[in-house]
């Protein structure tokens, strides 16, 4: 297990290396960039191929591609994302500022995908055809077609206009427990929909394969009751795929979280990308990308380590 470990933790390096110069290459090539918002801004500029390419060269736009990119990775090797061009601060400093909020979400969101969708999907395997299993498939099927931003727009405007009344405004944690369960709960809610959709439909095609499997059988023949069937032997097994569609679906989880946070107006770092995509702010962009780059692979190392636990059968040390 600790070789295994180890040698996942090194493929990352690489792994990230090579996101990181995708990430900073295709930034650079979006038309326009920081000089042009900079100079929108100032109302008397004098001669403008002086002023740009004074900011040109204060900003190390000047300079060729690899060079500034060896620069910015010098930098993130000592813990430096570099300085935000809107904010004149550190974009780590922004970065973890804010992130407590998104994670705090991101946490929600699965926690209500999970709560909701392993029930229904096991009981709609084990009661398979029953009229429970139609209506969470059409269920499902509706939820993973109607995006979450348009789920996020009809909870703003539908209670608004029928009832006169609006999700509560986030509060800290720290400050109020309670308001700031109320403000998570709806967005998080939301952001969950397609993910426990689509955890229902994989959960149920997987308990039914491993409900048809041998040792099931033998279970029932030795007179083992159907809750310890079910619980203590088919659903360990049949959460392996489950696992592998939250770690592909968790950068799609993410996206919708960004999206979410601007509809709900939370401080968190959907808004900080969204104001740095329109200031063309490029340190602040390719920080937040890293970050969630990094938590998404340490995401699905985890969930690789968490095969073993559910089936004993895989071994690591292979």
């Amino acid at each position: 297990m600790g070789s295994y470990i180890l040698r996942r933790v090194l493929a990352i390096v690489p792994t990230l290396l090579i996101t990181s110069l995708i990430l900073f290459a295709v930034l650079r090539m979006i038309p326009g960039d920081a000089v042009d918002v900079l100079m929108a801004q100032m109302p008397d500029i004098g001669d403008p191929a002086k002023t740009r390419a004074l900011l040109q060269a204060q900003l190390g736009l000047d300079r060729p591609f690899f060079e500034r990119y060896l620069a910015w990775l010098s930098g993130l090797l000592r813990g430096d994302l570099g300085i935000s061009i809107r904010y004149n601060t550190p974009v780590l400093e922004e970065i973890l500022y804010r992130l407590p909020l998104t994670l705090e979400l991101g946490l929600w969101t699965l926690f209500y995908a999970l709560l909701i969708s392993l029930p229904i999907g096991i009981w709609s395997a084990v009661r398979q055809d029953g009229w429970l299993d139609n209506a969470a498939r059409s269920f499902a099927i509706v939820l993973v077609s109607v995006p979450g931003f348009v789920l996020g727009v009809l909870a703003l405007l539908l209670p608004a206009m029928w009832w006169g009344w609006s999700p509560p405004r986030y509060v800290p944690f720290a400050e109020s427990p309670r308001d700031n369960f109320l403000a998570m709960s709806i967005p998080a809610l939301i952001a969950a929909a397609a993910t426990t959709a689509a955890i229902v439909r994989v959960l149920r095609t997987s308990m039914l394969e491993v409900m048809r499997q041998d040792y099931i059988r033998t279970a029932w023949a030795k007179g083992v009751g159907e809750r310890a069937v079910v619980l203590r032997h088919a659903v360990k097994n049949a959460m392996i795929p489950v696992l592998t569609l939250i770690g592909i679906l968790l950068p799609v989880l993410l996206g919708g979280i960004f999206v979410l946070e601007l509809i709900f107006t939370l401080p968190g770092t959907g808004i900080l990308l969204l104001d740095a995509v329109r200031q063309r702010d490029y340190p602040v962009i390719t920080g937040v990308f890293l970050v969630f780059a990094v938590l998404v692979v340490f995401v699905n190392l985890l969930i690789d380590l968490c095969y073993g636990w559910l089936d004993p059968r895989i071994r690591y040390d292979r």
